[in-house]
Protein backbone atom coordinates (compact mmCIF):
# COMPACT_ATOMS: atom_id res chain seq x y z
CA UNK A 1 0.00 0.00 0.00
CA UNK A 2 1.17 3.60 -0.89
CA UNK A 3 1.42 6.43 1.09
CA UNK A 4 -1.57 8.13 -0.90
CA UNK A 5 -3.76 4.91 -0.64
CA UNK A 6 -3.00 5.23 3.42
CA UNK A 7 -4.53 9.32 3.78
CA UNK A 8 -8.31 10.60 2.16
CA UNK A 9 -10.04 13.18 2.15
CA UNK A 10 -12.43 12.42 5.60
CA UNK A 11 -9.34 12.95 7.43
CA UNK A 12 -7.79 16.07 8.74
CA UNK A 13 -4.71 17.50 7.52
CA UNK A 14 -3.07 16.92 11.28
CA UNK A 15 -3.89 13.44 10.91
CA UNK A 16 -2.80 12.90 8.16
CA UNK A 17 0.16 14.60 8.98
CA UNK A 18 1.09 12.18 11.99
CA UNK A 19 0.19 9.34 9.86
CA UNK A 20 2.39 10.09 6.89
CA UNK A 21 5.53 11.05 9.10
CA UNK A 22 5.46 7.95 10.96
CA UNK A 23 5.17 5.83 7.57
CA UNK A 24 7.64 7.49 5.70
CA UNK A 25 10.06 6.57 8.75
CA UNK A 26 9.04 3.32 8.87
CA UNK A 27 8.88 2.89 4.80
CA UNK A 28 12.57 3.61 5.13
CA UNK A 29 13.53 0.40 8.15
CA UNK A 30 11.14 -1.46 6.05
CA UNK A 31 13.30 -0.53 2.85
CA UNK A 32 16.87 -1.11 4.53
CA UNK A 33 15.58 -4.96 5.74
CA UNK A 34 14.30 -5.81 2.46
CA UNK A 35 17.81 -4.59 0.94
CA UNK A 36 16.63 -1.37 -0.43
CA UNK A 37 19.02 2.16 -0.57
CA UNK A 38 18.49 4.48 2.23
CA UNK A 39 19.82 8.27 1.56
CA UNK A 40 20.56 10.35 4.28
CA UNK A 41 19.32 13.98 3.16
CA UNK A 42 20.01 17.41 4.07
CA UNK A 43 16.97 19.29 4.41
CA UNK A 44 16.58 21.30 1.46
CA UNK A 45 18.69 19.48 -0.83
CA UNK A 46 17.06 18.54 -4.54
CA UNK A 47 15.40 15.13 -3.45
CA UNK A 48 14.49 14.91 -7.14
CA UNK A 49 16.81 12.95 -7.91
CA UNK A 50 17.03 9.94 -4.98
CA UNK A 51 13.20 10.23 -5.18
CA UNK A 52 13.40 9.18 -9.39
CA UNK A 53 15.55 6.34 -8.59
CA UNK A 54 13.40 4.58 -5.81
CA UNK A 55 15.54 5.90 -2.95
CA UNK A 56 14.34 6.02 0.33
CA UNK A 57 15.00 9.79 1.75
CA UNK A 58 15.34 10.42 5.33
CA UNK A 59 16.40 13.61 6.81
CA UNK A 60 18.75 13.68 9.97
CA UNK A 61 17.87 17.18 10.89
CA UNK A 62 14.66 16.31 11.16
CA UNK A 63 14.63 13.54 13.00
CA UNK A 64 17.28 15.40 15.66
CA UNK A 65 13.64 17.90 16.05
CA UNK A 66 12.17 15.01 17.05
CA UNK A 67 14.75 13.73 19.30
CA UNK A 68 15.10 17.60 20.84
CA UNK A 69 11.70 18.17 21.27
CA UNK A 70 10.94 15.16 23.25
CA UNK A 71 14.04 16.39 25.47
CA UNK A 72 15.76 13.07 24.44
CA UNK A 73 19.24 15.46 22.92
CA UNK A 74 21.60 15.55 26.43
CA UNK A 75 22.61 12.08 25.91
CA UNK A 76 23.50 12.07 22.30
CA UNK A 77 25.45 15.56 22.80
CA UNK A 78 27.42 14.33 25.99
CA UNK A 79 28.40 11.22 23.46
CA UNK A 80 29.04 13.14 20.60
CA UNK A 81 31.25 15.61 23.28
CA UNK A 82 33.17 12.38 24.82
CA UNK A 83 34.06 12.11 21.00
CA UNK A 84 35.81 15.50 20.78
CA UNK A 85 33.25 17.06 19.00
CA UNK A 86 33.41 21.02 20.84
CA UNK A 87 29.79 22.12 22.20
CA UNK A 88 30.12 24.98 19.52
CA UNK A 89 29.35 22.89 16.89
CA UNK A 90 25.73 22.79 15.80
CA UNK A 91 23.73 20.65 17.75
CA UNK A 92 21.71 18.93 14.88
CA UNK A 93 25.73 17.74 13.95
CA UNK A 94 26.48 16.81 16.77
CA UNK A 95 23.00 14.68 18.03
CA UNK A 96 23.28 12.98 14.45
CA UNK A 97 26.66 12.71 14.60
CA UNK A 98 26.18 10.69 17.96
CA UNK A 99 22.96 8.83 17.05
CA UNK A 100 25.21 7.21 13.79
CA UNK A 101 27.47 5.11 16.28
CA UNK A 102 25.23 4.64 18.96
CA UNK A 103 21.73 4.16 16.97
CA UNK A 104 19.60 4.10 19.90
CA UNK A 105 17.38 7.59 20.86
CA UNK A 106 13.76 8.89 22.53
CA UNK A 107 12.61 9.26 19.15
CA UNK A 108 12.18 7.42 15.47
CA UNK A 109 15.30 5.09 14.88
CA UNK A 110 16.49 5.60 11.70
CA UNK A 111 18.21 3.15 9.16
CA UNK A 112 21.82 4.43 8.66
CA UNK A 113 22.39 5.51 5.08
CA UNK A 114 23.95 3.68 1.81
CA UNK A 115 24.74 7.11 0.26
CA UNK A 116 24.46 10.81 1.67
CA UNK A 117 23.24 13.84 0.02
CA UNK A 118 24.29 17.78 0.71
CA UNK A 119 23.24 21.09 -0.66
CA UNK A 120 24.86 23.71 1.41
CA UNK A 121 22.56 26.39 0.50
CA UNK A 122 21.32 26.60 4.21
CA UNK A 123 24.73 26.05 6.12
CA UNK A 124 28.11 25.55 5.75
CA UNK A 125 28.53 23.22 8.59
CA UNK A 126 26.58 20.83 6.83
CA UNK A 127 29.63 20.35 4.05
CA UNK A 128 31.83 18.43 7.20
CA UNK A 129 29.18 17.23 8.74
CA UNK A 130 27.80 15.09 6.05
CA UNK A 131 31.77 14.32 4.82
CA UNK A 132 32.19 13.14 8.22
CA UNK A 133 29.39 10.38 7.81
CA UNK A 134 30.00 9.57 4.36
CA UNK A 135 34.11 8.66 5.34
CA UNK A 136 32.83 6.78 8.58
CA UNK A 137 30.67 4.66 6.94
CA UNK A 138 32.04 4.29 3.61
CA UNK A 139 29.47 5.63 1.42
CA UNK A 140 28.92 7.55 -1.62
CA UNK A 141 28.77 11.30 -0.93
CA UNK A 142 26.17 13.00 -3.01
CA UNK A 143 27.20 16.62 -3.34
CA UNK A 144 25.27 20.01 -4.51
CA UNK A 145 27.85 23.19 -4.01
CA UNK A 146 26.24 26.08 -3.90
CA UNK A 147 27.95 29.59 -4.39
CA UNK A 148 27.02 32.21 -1.68
CA UNK A 149 25.06 34.81 -3.48
CA UNK A 150 27.26 38.14 -2.21
CA UNK A 151 25.36 40.44 -5.17
CA UNK A 152 21.91 41.97 -4.89
CA UNK A 153 20.87 38.97 -7.67
CA UNK A 154 21.49 35.59 -8.01
CA UNK A 155 24.41 35.47 -10.97
CA UNK A 156 23.94 33.64 -13.99
CA UNK A 157 27.46 31.85 -13.06
CA UNK A 158 26.35 30.89 -9.96
CA UNK A 159 23.39 29.08 -11.79
CA UNK A 160 25.32 27.60 -14.50
CA UNK A 161 27.54 26.03 -11.88
CA UNK A 162 25.27 24.31 -9.84
CA UNK A 163 23.21 23.34 -12.85
CA UNK A 164 26.26 21.31 -14.07
CA UNK A 165 26.88 19.41 -10.95
CA UNK A 166 23.39 17.74 -11.74
CA UNK A 167 24.85 16.06 -14.50
CA UNK A 168 27.77 14.36 -12.01
CA UNK A 169 24.79 13.74 -9.40
CA UNK A 170 22.89 11.44 -12.26
CA UNK A 171 26.42 9.20 -12.52
CA UNK A 172 26.67 8.59 -9.70
CA UNK A 173 23.02 7.43 -8.48
CA UNK A 174 23.92 5.32 -11.60
CA UNK A 175 26.82 3.83 -10.53
CA UNK A 176 25.11 2.95 -7.08
CA UNK A 177 22.47 1.85 -8.67
CA UNK A 178 23.41 -0.26 -11.27
CA UNK A 179 20.33 1.19 -13.41
CA UNK A 180 20.02 3.84 -16.23
CA UNK A 181 18.58 7.21 -14.87
CA UNK A 182 14.70 6.91 -14.63
CA UNK A 183 14.55 10.49 -16.64
CA UNK A 184 10.55 9.88 -16.88
CA UNK A 185 9.94 9.11 -13.34
CA UNK A 186 12.93 12.69 -12.57
CA UNK A 187 9.99 14.49 -14.57
CA UNK A 188 7.05 13.15 -12.54
CA UNK A 189 8.64 13.88 -9.12
CA UNK A 190 9.62 17.42 -10.33
CA UNK A 191 5.80 18.10 -11.04
CA UNK A 192 4.90 16.34 -7.51
CA UNK A 193 7.97 18.94 -5.95
CA UNK A 194 6.87 22.05 -7.63
CA UNK A 195 3.26 21.18 -6.83
CA UNK A 196 3.91 20.54 -3.57
CA UNK A 197 6.20 24.19 -2.37
CA UNK A 198 3.13 26.05 -4.24
CA UNK A 199 0.62 24.18 -1.85
CA UNK A 200 2.89 24.52 0.80
CA UNK A 201 3.73 28.21 0.01
CA UNK A 202 -0.02 28.71 -0.57
CA UNK A 203 -1.58 27.10 2.86
CA UNK A 204 1.08 29.02 5.76
CA UNK A 205 0.62 32.22 3.40
CA UNK A 206 -2.58 32.24 5.02
CA UNK A 207 -1.07 33.64 8.05
CA UNK A 208 -1.87 37.04 6.49
CA UNK A 209 -5.08 37.08 7.82
CA UNK A 210 -6.18 39.03 10.90
CA UNK A 211 -6.82 36.79 13.08
CA UNK A 212 -4.65 34.28 11.66
CA UNK A 213 -6.25 31.19 11.42
CA UNK A 214 -2.92 29.36 11.94
CA UNK A 215 -0.02 29.74 14.71
CA UNK A 216 3.70 29.71 13.69
CA UNK A 217 3.91 26.74 16.08
CA UNK A 218 1.87 24.64 14.56
CA UNK A 219 2.84 25.40 11.15
CA UNK A 220 6.50 24.00 12.81
CA UNK A 221 4.55 20.44 13.04
CA UNK A 222 3.65 20.54 9.43
CA UNK A 223 7.03 21.11 8.10
CA UNK A 224 7.93 17.96 8.81
CA UNK A 225 6.14 16.87 5.58
CA UNK A 226 7.94 19.69 2.97
CA UNK A 227 11.08 18.74 4.97
CA UNK A 228 10.75 14.70 4.70
CA UNK A 229 7.91 14.35 1.57
CA UNK A 230 8.65 17.23 -0.69
CA UNK A 231 8.52 14.60 -4.06
CA UNK A 232 5.51 12.86 -2.80
CA UNK A 233 1.92 13.38 -3.80
CA UNK A 234 0.43 12.97 -0.37
CA UNK A 235 2.29 15.59 0.80
CA UNK A 236 0.80 18.32 -1.15
CA UNK A 237 -2.55 16.46 0.05
CA UNK A 238 -2.06 17.81 3.20
CA UNK A 239 -1.53 21.15 2.39
CA UNK A 240 -4.11 21.14 0.38
CA UNK A 241 -6.26 20.00 3.00
CA UNK A 242 -4.83 21.90 5.50
CA UNK A 243 -5.47 25.13 3.30
CA UNK A 244 -9.27 24.69 2.59
CA UNK A 245 -9.05 23.83 6.73
CA UNK A 246 -7.64 27.24 7.47
CA UNK A 247 -9.73 29.14 4.66
CA UNK A 248 -12.83 28.06 6.86
CA UNK A 249 -11.35 29.65 10.22
CA UNK A 250 -10.82 32.44 8.13
CA UNK A 251 -14.38 32.46 6.90
CA UNK A 252 -15.57 32.19 10.31
CA UNK A 253 -12.67 34.73 12.02
CA UNK A 254 -10.86 31.86 13.95
CA UNK A 255 -7.60 32.54 15.02
CA UNK A 256 -5.02 30.10 15.52
CA UNK A 257 -4.39 30.99 19.67
CA UNK A 258 -6.28 27.81 20.75
CA UNK A 259 -7.96 29.18 23.79
CA UNK A 260 -6.34 33.00 23.78
CA UNK A 261 -7.16 36.17 21.92
CA UNK A 262 -5.18 36.96 19.26
CA UNK A 263 -4.11 40.71 20.71
CA UNK A 264 -0.40 41.10 19.02
CA UNK A 265 1.10 39.64 15.94
CA UNK A 266 4.86 38.93 15.92
CA UNK A 267 7.46 37.38 13.45
CA UNK A 268 9.57 34.79 14.49
CA UNK A 269 13.27 34.85 13.40
CA UNK A 270 15.52 31.73 13.10
CA UNK A 271 15.00 27.88 13.95
CA UNK A 272 12.53 26.74 17.03
CA UNK A 273 13.58 26.04 20.35
CA UNK A 274 12.65 22.79 19.93
CA UNK A 275 13.65 21.18 23.51
CA UNK A 276 11.55 24.37 24.69
CA UNK A 277 9.22 24.31 22.25
CA UNK A 278 6.12 24.27 24.67
CA UNK A 279 7.89 27.16 27.12
CA UNK A 280 8.30 29.55 23.90
CA UNK A 281 4.98 29.05 22.27
CA UNK A 282 2.70 29.59 26.23
CA UNK A 283 4.87 32.69 27.38
CA UNK A 284 4.06 33.98 23.85
CA UNK A 285 0.22 32.74 23.94
CA UNK A 286 0.20 34.44 27.68
CA UNK A 287 0.07 37.37 26.19
CA UNK A 288 -2.22 37.08 23.10
CA UNK A 289 0.79 37.17 20.80
CA UNK A 290 0.58 35.12 17.81
CA UNK A 291 3.71 33.83 15.69
CA UNK A 292 2.00 34.75 12.45
CA UNK A 293 5.40 35.44 10.64
CA UNK A 294 7.79 33.47 9.16
CA UNK A 295 10.92 32.89 6.62
CA UNK A 296 10.01 29.04 6.68
CA UNK A 297 6.89 29.66 4.42
CA UNK A 298 9.23 30.87 1.56
CA UNK A 299 12.11 28.41 2.65
CA UNK A 300 10.45 25.54 0.78
CA UNK A 301 8.55 27.75 -1.99
CA UNK A 302 11.30 26.12 -4.89
CA UNK A 303 9.14 27.22 -7.58
CA UNK A 304 9.99 26.27 -11.27
CA UNK A 305 9.18 24.74 -14.54
CA UNK A 306 9.45 20.56 -14.24
CA UNK A 307 11.57 20.09 -16.85
CA UNK A 308 13.53 22.82 -16.80
CA UNK A 309 17.31 22.45 -14.68
CA UNK A 310 18.34 25.69 -14.98
CA UNK A 311 15.02 27.41 -12.92
CA UNK A 312 15.54 24.20 -11.00
CA UNK A 313 19.47 25.16 -10.22
CA UNK A 314 18.25 28.93 -9.56
CA UNK A 315 15.28 27.78 -7.26
CA UNK A 316 17.84 25.85 -4.90
CA UNK A 317 20.84 28.63 -5.61
CA UNK A 318 18.40 31.34 -4.17
CA UNK A 319 17.65 30.27 -0.73
CA UNK A 320 16.51 33.12 1.79
CA UNK A 321 19.90 31.73 3.95
CA UNK A 322 21.92 31.95 0.80
CA UNK A 323 21.43 35.80 -0.10
CA UNK A 324 22.72 38.88 0.52
CA UNK A 325 22.53 40.93 3.65
CA UNK A 326 20.52 43.30 1.64
CA UNK A 327 18.26 40.37 0.21
CA UNK A 328 18.11 38.88 3.70
CA UNK A 329 16.84 42.19 5.12
CA UNK A 330 14.29 42.76 2.39
CA UNK A 331 12.93 39.08 2.65
CA UNK A 332 12.12 40.06 6.18
CA UNK A 333 10.66 43.36 5.35
CA UNK A 334 8.10 41.61 2.78
CA UNK A 335 7.01 39.03 5.29
CA UNK A 336 6.40 42.01 8.46
CA UNK A 337 4.83 44.07 5.93
CA UNK A 338 2.37 41.15 4.10
CA UNK A 339 1.86 39.62 8.03
CA UNK A 340 1.26 42.74 9.52
CA UNK A 341 3.46 41.98 12.42
CA UNK A 342 3.97 44.28 15.72
CA UNK A 343 6.84 43.18 16.63
CA UNK A 344 10.01 40.42 16.09
CA UNK A 345 11.65 37.79 18.28
CA UNK A 346 15.06 36.82 17.19
CA UNK A 347 16.27 33.67 18.26
CA UNK A 348 20.18 33.93 18.99
CA UNK A 349 20.75 30.40 18.14
CA UNK A 350 23.92 29.07 19.50
CA UNK A 351 24.05 26.50 16.92
CA UNK A 352 23.73 28.91 13.74
CA UNK A 353 26.63 31.63 14.43
CA UNK A 354 26.57 32.75 11.47
CA UNK A 355 22.95 33.25 10.75
CA UNK A 356 23.13 35.27 14.82
CA UNK A 357 25.89 37.87 12.95
CA UNK A 358 23.55 38.65 10.43
CA UNK A 359 20.50 38.84 12.87
CA UNK A 360 21.94 41.93 14.37
CA UNK A 361 22.79 44.15 11.20
CA UNK A 362 19.25 43.01 9.81
CA UNK A 363 17.76 43.74 13.35
CA UNK A 364 18.97 47.06 13.20
CA UNK A 365 18.08 47.78 9.26
CA UNK A 366 14.20 46.43 10.34
CA UNK A 367 14.01 48.90 13.20
CA UNK A 368 15.40 51.79 11.50
CA UNK A 369 13.33 51.44 8.44
CA UNK A 370 10.18 49.73 9.65
CA UNK A 371 10.48 51.20 13.31
CA UNK A 372 9.12 47.75 14.77
CA UNK A 373 10.21 47.13 17.76
CA UNK A 374 12.58 43.82 18.14
CA UNK A 375 13.94 41.44 20.80
CA UNK A 376 16.15 38.62 21.19
CA UNK A 377 16.77 36.01 23.34
CA UNK A 378 19.36 33.22 23.87
CA UNK A 379 18.82 29.30 22.83
CA UNK A 380 19.51 26.71 20.54
CA UNK A 381 17.94 24.30 18.41
CA UNK A 382 18.66 21.11 20.12
CA UNK A 383 21.11 21.73 22.99
CA UNK A 384 18.79 22.70 26.07
CA UNK A 385 21.87 24.17 28.05
CA UNK A 386 21.95 27.22 26.03
CA UNK A 387 18.34 28.49 26.96
CA UNK A 388 16.83 30.67 29.98
CA UNK A 389 13.40 30.36 31.13
CA UNK A 390 13.84 33.85 32.80
CA UNK A 391 15.54 34.92 30.58
CA UNK A 392 13.01 34.44 27.36
CA UNK A 393 9.81 35.83 29.94
CA UNK A 394 11.79 38.91 30.83
CA UNK A 395 12.46 39.27 27.23
CA UNK A 396 8.75 38.61 25.99
CA UNK A 397 7.32 40.80 28.89
CA UNK A 398 9.31 43.70 27.35
CA UNK A 399 8.41 43.50 24.15
CA UNK A 400 4.92 43.40 24.57
CA UNK A 401 4.95 46.08 26.62
CA UNK A 402 6.65 48.10 23.45
CA UNK A 403 4.02 47.02 21.11
CA UNK A 404 0.86 47.77 23.60
CA UNK A 405 2.89 51.21 23.80
CA UNK A 406 3.02 51.50 20.20
CA UNK A 407 -0.80 50.44 19.43
CA UNK A 408 -1.83 53.43 22.34
CA UNK A 409 -0.14 55.60 20.48
CA UNK A 410 -1.76 55.00 16.97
Amino acid sequence: MNNSEIINDSMTSKEMLDILVAKNMEDARQAKKSGGLVCWSSSIAPCEFCEAMGIYTVYPENHVVGIAARKGAPELLAYAEQKGYNNDICGYARANLAYMDVQKCISEEMPLPDVVLLCNNICDTLLKWYENIAYTLNVPLLLVDVPFNHEDEVTQANVDYVKDQFAEIIRQLENLTGRPFDYEKFGEVMKVASQNANDWYDATALCSAVPSPLSGFDMFNYMALIVCMRGRPECGMTFRKLKSELEEKIKNKEGGLRGAEEKYRIMWDGIACWPYLSHTYKVLKGYGANMVGSTYPSAWALRYTPGNLEEMARAYTSMGNNISLKGQIDLRKNIITETRCDGVVMHLNRSCKNCDFLQYEIGQELQRSLGIPITTFDGDQADPRNYSKAQYETRIQALVEVMEQKKQNG
